[in-house]
């Protein structure tokens, strides 16, 4: 019996008792290798003695101080790290304890920046229908996850309307050049900001690749900077929510880097601490920053665990191994043998209709035949099949139903930490492969 209140509450998880580098143990003796990093956040895998260390010298000077009173030297650092060099025009940083706490900060702090430059009348957001920004209230409310948002639909803020993503694997006509999908997509950002009444948006919100909710989804090129034109001809706002793509999952320490634009608010989180501690927060462009210091003078939000000590170490131990390491560079080559290794065994594969992501963050949509892209009916779970394959077969990855509509479709993400070598990567190739065919067989 447990008196945890699980995901699932019929069936209780095995329990983790050790990892090192790329593998978990649990209590039964069963390693597996965590090839999702989680929810793609174990960056650098387990026990990394760096990060250890980190966290203990900062336990033996300060464990925690609110900040209604103090600063800490771990937070003041880690900013420095991350936005000192001012990159794409970010200059400055605020921490809480979670991606959706970030996306929480984010929305409030552009909120704050309409009413501190004058314009009050701003009080719409525009998201992506299939899009995910977090568990709590608001940051469902903005998200376009239609399977999470269900249950709590009636107690959602009405201030978030949703365009489509951009999904070339589905939503691009026989017809269209990937030019001419960017263009549709832009013309119905531009026809939201009409229905809306453009003086009333705040900004527009997007995944710079789409996490959980469409399975490592990249934009085509030209899609953010015609995005981003469409918020500035209307002096909107872009939040890019990096949660899950950011810090480095796809090659490059921002995600945005790769797609031509940089954004007003960035959220980040996960690959911020690698989950040694709770950690997430956002950057923020300077111009934002400069209304609210002409304006109030003050940020009218805050937590009780903002810029916590410990978790600001952490991260910042985190992200010193990143760059010390050169990771990013492994990322890349390492990513590169994560997609070759992925279409040379699951390419033809019958069941499985698209193969993408970037970096080392990838996905595979399931589907019950290639031409068509159709998909398995929902009762099968073949996403949470594939799991339990892969599992069994020592291989940790992150299944999600409901690619398509919350309902309909299956997909499973790899997204293993920055530290893995050529041999893991073709272990998890070998092991996703065999849980693949072991799901689907006989459906």
């Amino acid at each position: 019996m447990t008196h945890i209140v699980h995901r699932n509450l019929r069936e209780a998880p095995p329990v983790a008792v050790s990892g090192r580098g790329i593998w978990l143990r649990d209590a039964s003796g069963h390693e597996v290798i965590d090839g999702s990093g989680g929810a793609a956040v174990a960056c650098l895998g387990h026990g990394h003695p760096h990060v250890i260390q980190a966290m203990k010298d900062q336990i033996d000077r300060l464990c925690y101080a609110h900040t209604a009173l103090f600063t800490a030297g771990s937070a003041e650092q880690l900013a420095d790290m991350l936005v000192g060099h001012a990159p794409g025009g970010l200059t400055h940083a605020y921490f809480v304890s979670s991606g959706s706490e970030g996306m929480e900060a984010a929305l409030k702090i552009a909120r704050q920046w309409a009413l501190e430059s004058g314009q009050p009348q701003r009080t719409k957001f525009i998201a992506r229908r299939q899009s995910y920004h977090g568990n709590t209230l608001g940051a469902l409310a903005a998200g376009g996850n239609a399977m999470r948002r269900a249950p709590y639909a009636p107690i959602l803020s009405d201030a978030f309307s949703h365009v489509s993503p951009c999904f070339a694997y589905r939503d691009r006509r026989d017809s269209e050049t990937d030019a001419d999908y960017v263009a549709r997509l832009a013309a119905e950002l531009e026809a939201e900001f009409q229905r809306l009444g453009p003086q009333n948006v705040i900004a527009f919100c997007a995944e710079t690749v789409v996490g959980a909710t469409l399975g490592c989804a990249t934009a085509l090129p030209g899609y953010f900077p015609a995005m981003k034109a469409v918020c500035e001809r209307h002096g909107a706002l872009l939040i890019l929510d990096e949660v899950m793509s950011g810090m480095g999952r796809t090659g490059t320490l921002h995600a945005w880097e790769q797609e031509g634009v940089s954004p007003d608010i960035q959220v980040i989180a996960k690959g911020l601490g690698g989950g040694y501690q709770p950690i997430g927060g956002i950057l923020v462009h300077g111009h934002v920053i400069e209304a609210l210091t002409q304006g109030s003078g003050t940020f009218k939000h805050g937590h009780t665990y903002q810029a916590h000590p410990v978790a600001c170490a952490a991260a910042l131990a985190v992200q010193e191994v990143i760059r010390d390491e050169n990771l990013l560079d492994n990322v890349q080559a390492m990513g590169a043998l994560l997609e070759q290794g992925l279409h040379d065994r699951l390419g033809n594969h019958a069941r499985v209709g698209d193969i993408r992501g970037r970096g080392l963050f990838w996905a595979i949509e399931l589907v019950t035949d290639r031409a068509a892209k159709s998909t398995f009916e929902p009762a099968l779970a073949v996403n949470e099949r594939v799991k339990k394959e892969a599992f069994a077969r020592g291989l940790a990855c992150y299944p999600m139903g409901g690619t398509i509509d919350g309902k309909h479709g299956d997909h499973v993400i790899l997204a293993p930490p920055y530290v893995t070598n050529a041999n893991e990567i073709a272990m998890i190739v070998e092991r996703f492969g065999d849980a693949v065919d072991a799901a689907v067989a006989g459906l």
